[in-house]
């Protein structure tokens, strides 16, 4: 860290390195990646490493029945990747995850039944630290299984190429009664934009984030409206402000956080000295603009009492967004790429504006809680 609080920018971090896309140009001329498979089926083990030895660039260096078994053997195996059951006899996935981030953290990837996008168990995994996450394999040739063998490779590449130094174990929020500040006037907006990798970053984000300010959270996720309504009712459970579905026509309040999809257009107004929320399906839901769309609209009415704050994705999404916060003299926050699982937005974004604040995700909320 430099005195002024801001990262350096590692070479991980600046704008044309390596993207999610691009991972075997990052590790090419490095050895292959170490990893340790913990799954309670020999079946599924065989398959899982299967799988990861037909890649040059990854190296199964253990296998672990149960979670016990799996956090004596790290110590001593130092593993770049972990792949992580949850239904397991002894010691369960999530515990297991839980032990690994306090003693020994390690980029992990969730393989289980159980974790398909929008699933609870999925938002616990990468609450409680995992990277990335993928369902485990249920059919074990044919087409299905090359896509899942693909998937899975990919996961694990990108996975050894996050930063580990930035991992915490977050404990639980306690909820209170924030009717009081619900009723205090908006003095600044925070707008976040993320894409793929966006839960993880939002996850260690929106839950930490203190109640009873005099602010509004505006959010824009590139995934399905349907996956954005179970990440909601997840992050209302477990964070410290209310959460709620970004809505056409509701009035933001203070100290609460409203999601909408990157299918959506969504924009803020103000009339006769209320403000409000213009959401609408995006004409062109393939081309990336919602977080672009909601910084510009937010920039032009609340100018320097905005904050922008851009996470892991893949595409240019929200560059322009913060260039507009920070020309106006807002606050630009940039998730730093080498703690991002998908880095060209953050470096694109880095790469429009210079002002920008880089940080890893685990301190931004900190860093809003001080703006």
């Amino acid at each position: 860290m430099t005195q002024s609080g801001v990262e350096k920018k590692t070479p991980g971090d600046r704008p044309g390195t390596g993207t999610a896309g691009r991972l075997s140009i990052v590790r090419a001329a490095q050895k292959p990646i170490e990893t340790l498979i913990v799954d309670d089926s020999r079946l599924i083990r065989t398959v899982i490493r299967k799988i990861l030895e037909s890649d040059p660039g990854i190296k199964v260096t253990g296998e672990a029945a149960n979670g016990r078994e799996a956090l004596e053997m790290i110590p001593e195996l130092k593993p770049e990747v972990i792949t992580l059951d949850i239904n397991m006899p002894r010691l369960d996935g999530i515990s297991t995850l839980k032990h690994i981030m306090i003693k020994h953290p390690t980029p992990t990837v969730m393989i289980s039944s159980l974790t398909r996008e929008g699933a609870t168990k999925t938002f616990d995994a990468l609450r409680f630290g995992a990277i990335d996450f993928i369902t485990k394999p249920s059919q074990f040739d044919g087409d299905g299984i090359e896509a899942q063998r693909r998937t899975l490779l990919e996961k694990v590449k990108l996975a050894a190429n996050v930063e580990t130094r930035n991992i915490r174990l977050f404990r639980p929020p306690v909820r209170k009664d924030y009717s009081i500040a619900a009723t205090t006037a908006i003095e600044r907006c925070v707008v976040l934009g993320a894409s793929e990798g966006g839960y993880s970053s939002l996850l260690k984000i929106i839950p930490q984030l203190p109640p009873g300010r005099p602010a509004t959270y505006l959010g824009v996720l590139h995934v399905a409206p349907l996956y954005v309504d179970a990440f909601v009712n997840y992050l209302n459970q477990n964070s410290s402000i209310p959460v709620k579905r970004a809505v056409d026509g509701l009035s933001p309040e203070s100290g609460t956080c409203y999601l909408a999809a990157g299918t959506e257009y969504i924009t803020l107004v103000q009339a006769e000295g209320r403000l409000s929320l213009r959401v609408h399906p995006s004409p062109f839901p393939a081309r990336r603009g919602a977080i672009n769309m909601l910084m510009l609209s937010i920039s032009e009415i609340m100018r320097e009492h905005t904050t922008g704050i851009i996470l892991s994705g893949q595409g240019e999404d929200g560059a322009e967004g913060v260039a507009e916060i920070a020309r106006v003299g807002g606050e630009v926050i940039i998730q730093s790429p080498s703690t991002c699982m998908f880095k060209e937005m953050a470096q694109t974004s880095i790469g429009l504006c210079e002002a920008a604040r880089i940080l890893p995700d685990i301190e931004i909320a900190e860093a809003i809680g001080n703006s």
